[in-house]
This record gives C-alpha cells, sequence and structure tokens, in this order.
C-alpha cells in the first residue's frame, strides 16, 4: 500500500464499472472526512445516467462541487471532459489518491482537483464551464443559500448544471428543488432512479 494509505489505516476499496470503464475507488475512513467518505447513491445515479445516455465529454469543460470520492468527475474525465474536482480542503487527498489511481497518463492533464468553499471560493473560478455537476449537495438547508450562491456565480449563459439528489432521505431535498431553485434557475428532471432524480438545470435570464 502507498504511503497514504498506510496513515490513513482503514482504507475501503471497491470496484464500480460504468460507460466501459472500471473505476476503483479508495475511502480514507479513519481520515475525518464525515460524509465524503463513503459513495452515495446520487453520485451512482449520475454515473449510470451518462452511461445510459451514452455522454461524450470530448472538448466540453466541466466543474465537479462536492466531489467528494471522485467518482463522478474521475468519469466524466475518462469520458473525455476537462474536469476540476472540488471539494472541501481536508477532502483533497482523497480525490488526489482516487485521480491518480484512475486516470491514465495520457489524461492527467485534463483533470485538476482545487479546494472550494460554497459561498465564497467560486469567486475564484471562472463562469464559462460547459457543465457544472453535482451529486448529493442537497442534504443541509443551512448550506442551501450558499449552494445557491455558488451555483449563480459558476454559470454562465449556456452553462447545463446537472443535479442528482436523493429527494426522499435528504432533508429539505422537496423545497430546495420544488421552491427555492426554480426562483433562480430552469429546472427539469430528466432521470429518475430509485429515489435518485437527476435535474438539469440552467440560468435564467
Amino acid at each position: 500500500m502507498s504511503t497514504t494509505e498506510d496513515k490513513i489505516k482503514n482504507v475501503e476499496v471497491k470496484d464500480y464499472d460504468y460507460c466501459g470503464h472500471t473505476m476503483k475507488i479508495s475511502l480514507f475512513k479513519e481520515s475525518s472526512l464525515g460524509v465524503s467518505a463513503y459513495v452515495w447513491g446520487p453520485g451512482l445515479a449520475l454515473c449510470q445516467f451518462f452511461q445510459e445516455e451514452n455522454v461524450n465529454f470530448t472538448g466540453k469543460r466541466l466543474l465537479e462541487l462536492g466531489s467528494g470520492s471522485g467518482i463522478v468527475g474521475i468519469l466524466a474525465t475518462l469520458l473525455g471532459g476537462d474536469v476540476t474536482l472540488t471539494d472541501k480542503p481536508y477532502v483533497m487527498k482523497q480525490l488526489e489518491y482516487n485521480v491518480s489511481a484512475n486516470i491514465p497518463p495520457d489524461a492527467k492533464h485534463r483533470i485538476k482537483i482545487s479546494p472550494l468553499l460554497w459561498g465564497t471560493d467560486q469567486k475564484n473560478y471562472p463562469n464559462d464551464f460547459d457543465f457544472i455537476l453535482g451529486s448529493d449537495l442537497v442534504y443541509c438547508p443551512v448550506q442551501f443559500p450558499h449552494l445557491l450562491q455558488t451555483l449563480r456565480d459558476l454559470c454562465g449563459p449556456n452553462t447545463v448544471i446537472y443535479l442528482s439528489t436523493d429527494m426522499k432521505y435528504r432533508e429539505g431535498s422537496v423545497d430546495f428543488h420544488e421552491t427555492l431553485l426554480p426562483e433562480q434557475f430552469n429546472s427539469e428532471v430528466v432521470n429518475t432512479n430509485r429515489s435518485n432524480c437527476i435535474y438539469k438545470v440552467t440560468k435564467k435570464h
């Protein structure tokens, strides 16, 4: 095992197969990552959506919010995208490890990892991404204003946002998607997978 794994002591590893790619995702269970040390259903639903839609991100610039394990952003990179994975600073080590384990050398120039705290750090990023991805971001109502502000600041006139949310088991998810989000964004459900709904979102002009 690597030095990073030795330090964590408890690393959970699992393979995930989507779009013809096998991703080996490691989760650092003893590193105080909290919810970031899991692969959640909405993330897998978004990966499944990419597979069902035969998505190709070649030539597209993407940013993922709340990357966590990195599985969605890694898959987007393997599907040809130029991807920026973001999360809180303490999640960077897990993201770096999974990117290193899953992205081939000839594609590493198309992926980067950067910390982004909602409500403040988004101003350090451009707003000309083709896509913004987010899975299981909607679970803590106190963070909703920061999330909405972040989406507003990052979203350009042609940006498409895909948000995957567990509508049954996440506090405030119905209010966020049916009341708060539509006040500033166009939003429609494009896929349902059990209790997970994927919304296609664009900024209102």
